[in-house]
């Protein structure tokens, strides 16, 4: 992915699947250095990681 899709996620209302290492995660952020972002993973541990935006895959 890249960081304008990022920007493009985050804006938008729509619930927009997306994965890192094939699980489905939110996007909580577009980190400041562009090239990373802060996401959680959906269900029940919201455990939050930085993560490289070009591993993250939109479905």
């Amino acid at each position: 992915m890249d960081v304008n899709r990022v920007k493009q996620i985050l804006s938008s209302s729509a619930d927009i699947e997306v994965k890192y290492h094939g699980a489905s995660v939110w996007i909580d952020q577009l980190n400041e250095d562009g090239r990373t972002a802060t996401v959680h993973s959906r269900g029940p541990l919201e455990e939050r990681s930085n993560v490289e935006i070009h591993e993250l895959v939109e479905e």
